[in-house]
């Protein structure tokens, strides 16, 4: 076959072609669409980014096809014209999208009006279609009821994307003004009682206080009773991600629920709340959870299924003229229109948005429980609701693998002289690996957060500093914040990378890795830096005491990496400051002191042990090496030894001291990070930053909380005057 001929044959398919290939991204989208709330892997990202902006461009590109094709044919118009014609509505329908993704990323969200006025271009287009091409009446009717469900779901489509985007979101959530009580009035009342010979007092009544109890009882709740609580507080904590402040009665509501639950409970109320933020951001859920957006998805799967019929009677009537491939196709068309919009109807009936309204209604209760059976079965109380992974990214494991290759010199050219970051993706890919989050981590982090919550003050200071902290807290317990509070007081990139590097120091001084006859690690080197404390079998004479140190520096090492791909590769996330900058110098710093004099690199534990043997009592390394260079590596290493050199701490409470400097440092880095730095992460899988910042502020801790009281406190008390002249 001659190109000529392939030209041809392409011509003649083309539109087919576009229009089917324009229903499987929908389809493909609708069962994928929602899976990046839990799944962060880059394979699913990649096609679910193509698909997304392909969807568009197919159905666009195609409608402006058949507008092409109309002109070609010069007003003659054939029974097979008329059928690809009545394709156009399809594509405007496809232009509407998928309840499971609106919106790709954030961004996306702040382009509504483009979307908007894409809108009525295609829609412009679609009537221009039909108005050229003047279609049989027993096709009319069928393309008209498809044309207004096509016109539906693109408005739908905007409006979720324009209530998504954070103006909107921001506006929606400012409460109405409220002038509070009338002060001038109160004066005025309480000058004239003391005229008129009164003794008037003002007596300041206390708020609520949050509950005083040190001991609440801890009781499980029903899964139900867990959703339905979500539900409730994420309509006042949401606005958080559009940093909005939270009033005291919050934080005692919040308190007082949260002290009461089992730990797992608590993440999974968490987990709910971020959900139903993705599906704010990232999906119809703004526009479909009403009786509005409901009635109209049962509109816009009636519209179909009346097209379908009333096209099967045009076909019976005048079958002569049409091309068979193109009425199958208009079959599969309308097929895949039914089918999309059941399974849209079908996740929104077992949602927990639906089940939620539901059981607000007591008419509807029995209902609700019959929905509630579905979302348990679907999405059990066992399963995660984000990824449940974090990142990690090790120094030391960095340093000796980075070596010195050809192909990473044009990589290096483009990133410091075009500002291509390619040896940074390269190093995030190649580096970079993740794990699951351990039970341990997570309950280290909810009684350290929980116990801050039962020891701070009453007062809104108190609760507000309580996420200042970033390891002073920690030490000041341990009564070594004389001796190692210098590595906590400094810049908080500073501190993560002092204590990221002493925390392997710590490590491979005391837990020797396990070798296999070659010398090297028997575990795979993408995870040695995990696996070699994650269990007791390296270690045959350890006690109990033992296997928790070994627990406790597993959790350490988690935290310690995962801050440091926080520092390198989320910076974002983290508060202003020249963290990169300084992980660059003091990568530097480290490969020049592992290669020097020629000698051989080996391992992490052989690096870390050589660093260790430097002996930093002669000379302050700051000192030695001024401002010039903002490498930290000695410094840890200073630090590395006075956390070896304790007097009178025992291994546990040395790996005790370190994981809650670690716990503390994590939960003030997730406090400092925007609301919409947050949000941005949502369609990533989540970050375990995110489910730690939302619980802290459940737990009543953090600067959002700036209203300090709430209804009138002051009240005017009058007595009779009884003295005699």
């Amino acid at each position: 076959m001659n190109l000529r001929r392939l030209r041809e044959v392409w011509g003649e398919w083309e539109i087919r072609v576009l229009v089917l290939s324009s229903l499987s991204l929908q389809v493909f989208l609708l069962f994928t669409g929602g899976l990046r709330k839990r799944k962060a892997a880059w394979w699913l990202r990649m096609p679910l980014w193509l698909a997304y902006l392909l969807a568009d461009y197919i159905a666009i590109y195609a409608l402006g096809n058949l507008s092409k094709k109309q002109k070609l044919c010069d007003g003659s118009f054939d029974g097979e014209m008329h059928l690809l014609v009545f394709w156009a509505p399809f594509l405007i329908l496809h232009l509407g999208g998928q309840d499971t993704i609106t919106a790709f990323a954030v961004e996306d969200n702040e382009l509504w009006l483009r979307h908007f006025l894409s809108l009525l271009s295609q829609v412009a287009l679609a009537g221009y279609v039909y108005w050229k091409s003047r279609p049989s009446m027993r096709l009319m009717s069928p393309a008209i009821i498809m044309f207004v469900a096509g016109v539906t779901k693109y408005g739908e489509r905007t409006l979720a994307l324009r209530a998504a985007s954070m103006d909107c979101l921001r506006s929606s959530m400012v409460t109405q003004p409220d002038p509070g009580p009338n002060y001038a009035k109160f004066v005025e009342e309480c000058q004239s009682r003391t005229e008129s010979g009164l003794v008037a007092k003002i007596v300041i009544v206390q708020e609520r206080p949050p509950d005083d109890e040190d001991h609440v009882e801890v009781k499980r709740e029903e899964y139900g009773d867990l959703v339905y609580s979500a539900h409730r507080f994420f309509h006042t904590f949401r606005r958080l991600f559009v940093d909005l402040i939270l009033s005291f009665q919050d934080r005692i509501d919040s308190l007082a629920f949260f002290r009461r639950l089992e730990m797992e409970q608590a993440y999974k109320v968490v987990e709910i709340e971020l959900v139903l933020m993705y599906e704010c951001l990232h999906s119809k859920a703004l526009v479909i959870h009403g009786l509005l957006g409901r009635s109209l998805r049962l509109f816009s799967l009636a519209a179909p299924v009346v097209s379908l019929v009333l096209f099967t009677r045009a076909l019976g009537d005048m079958r002569e003229g049409y091309n068979q491939v193109d009425i199958n196709i208009s079959f599969v068309l309308l097929g895949g229109a039914i089918f999309l919009e059941t399974y849209a109807i079908l996740l929104i009936f077992i949602s927990s948005w639906t089940y939620t309204d539901m059981r607000g209604r007591e008419a509807l209760r029995p209902v609700a429980a019959a929905v509630f059976w579905l979302i348990a079965l679907f999405q059990p109380e066992k399963r995660p609701r984000w990824s449940n992974k974090i990142s990690q990214y090790n120094l030391i494991s960095y340093c000796v693998k980075d070596k010195s290759r050809r192909y990473k010199k044009p990589m290096e050219w483009l990133e410091w002289r075009w500002n291509f970051r390619v040896k940074t993706m390269w190093d995030s890919w190649r580096y970079k690996t993740s794990i699951g989050v351990s039970e341990l981590l997570k309950s280290h982090i909810f009684e350290q957060l929980k116990s801050k919550a039962s020891s701070i003050s009453k007062d809104p200071k108190s609760y507000r500093k309580a996420g200042e902290h970033r390891g002073q807290w920690a030490l000041q317990r341990k009564g070594l914040y004389q001796k190692l509070g210098w590595s906590v007081d400094c810049e908080f990139d500073e501190s993560i990378l002092l204590w990221h590097i002493a925390t392997d120091l710590c490590f491979y001084a005391n837990h020797p890795a396990d070798k296999d006859d070659d010398g090297c690690c028997s575990c795979s080197s993408s995870k040695c830096l995990r696996c070699l404390c994650s269990s007791s079998s390296g270690y045959p004479d350890a006690e109990a005491r033992g296997r928790d140190s070994n627990k406790l520096a597993t959790m350490s090492r988690e935290i310690s990496n995962y801050m440091l791909f926080l520092l390198v590769m989320r910076p974002f996330m983290m508060t202003a400051s020249i963290g990169q900058i300084r992980f660059g110098d003091t990568c530097s710093e480290a490969k020049n002191f592992f290669r020097r004099d020629d000698e051989e690199i080996g391992d992490e534990e052989r690096c870390a042990k050589r660093l260790t043997k430097v002996d930093t009592s002669i000379a302050e390394p700051r000192d030695v090496k001024g401002d010039r260079s903002k490498s930290v590596l000695f410094q840890a290493c200073k630090l590395a030894r006075q956390l070896n050199e304790l007097e009178g701490i025992t291994e546990e409470r040395r790996w005790r001291l370190i994981a809650g400097v670690w716990v503390e440092m994590l939960c003030y880095a997730a406090g400092k990070c925007s609301g919409n730095a947050h949000a941005r992460q949502l369609s990533q899988g989540g970050e375990m930053l995110t489910v730690v910042w939302l619980l802290m502020a459940h737990f009543g801790m953090g600067d959002q909380y700036r209203v300090e009281s709430g209804h009138a406190r002051a009240k005017l008390i009058v007595h009779h005057n009884h003295s005699t002249m």
